[in-house]
């Protein structure tokens, strides 16, 4: 059997590969060219190329453990793996603030002039308030999209309800003309209780 001493990193192409190390980094996938500097692995810096990039991260997924095995001198092969693990662990802790602040970020950029007119509207339905009661409270969270050109625009957002009674979706569709919004559709849709109000039906 081959002792582990025939495995020495750092020779580049030279260097043999260990089994044990063989297989996905997802460390290399997620952080790529950041990885690639703390790995002595610079190939990662395809990364700011366009269209190379989206390819890229699956194949620094793919290679990492080796590329960076003959790229950099390591102690043994717990020491590699035990790095790797940092770098894993490091990748899922920037993506879970990352990901989060995404969302949020964008769910603030669709709380606008028609969204709280949508609100302001649904707080003041009295079919609104039987069904899930009152105060009306609005989740964290919107979906949806809102595009605008000079003075007009069109909005479809999609976001919670919550009340003492029960929770809701609501279902907004608006439209932007000379600079002021006007909703062109308000519906609340309470699937698990089968109740649907058109707050504001859609005009044929």
């Amino acid at each position: 059997m081959e002792s582990h001493k025939e495995y020495v990193s750092g020779l580049g192409k030279e260097s043999k590969i260990p089994p044990e190390i063989k297989g996905w980094n997802w460390g290399a996938f997620f952080l790529n060219w950041i990885w690639g500097i703390g790995n002595n692995t610079y190939i990662a810096f395809l990364m700011f190329i366009p269209f190379v990039n989206f390819i890229m991260i699956f194949i620094l997924g793919a290679k990492g453990n080796e590329w960076a095995w003959q790229n950099k001198k390591w102690k043994d092969v717990n020491h590699f793996k035990s790095v790797q693990r940092k770098w894993l662990l490091a990748s899922l802790g920037i993506i879970g603030v990352f990901f989060p602040l995404l969302f949020l970020s964008v769910s603030s950029a669709l709380k606008g002039e028609a969204y709280d007119q949508s609100l302001s509207i649904i707080r003041e339905n009295q079919q609104v308030i039987e069904m899930v009661g009152k105060p009306i409270e609005p989740g964290y969270f919107i979906l949806g999209s809102i595009s605008t050109q000079g003075p007009n625009g069109q909005a479809s957002l999609e976001y919670n309800i919550s009340g003492p009674k029960a929770s809701a979706v609501v279902y907004v569709y608006a439209n932007k003309h000379a600079g002021t919004w006007n909703l062109e559709q308000v519906v609340v849709n309470d699937e698990e209780n089968h109740k649907k109000i058109n707050v504001i039906p859609r005009e044929n």
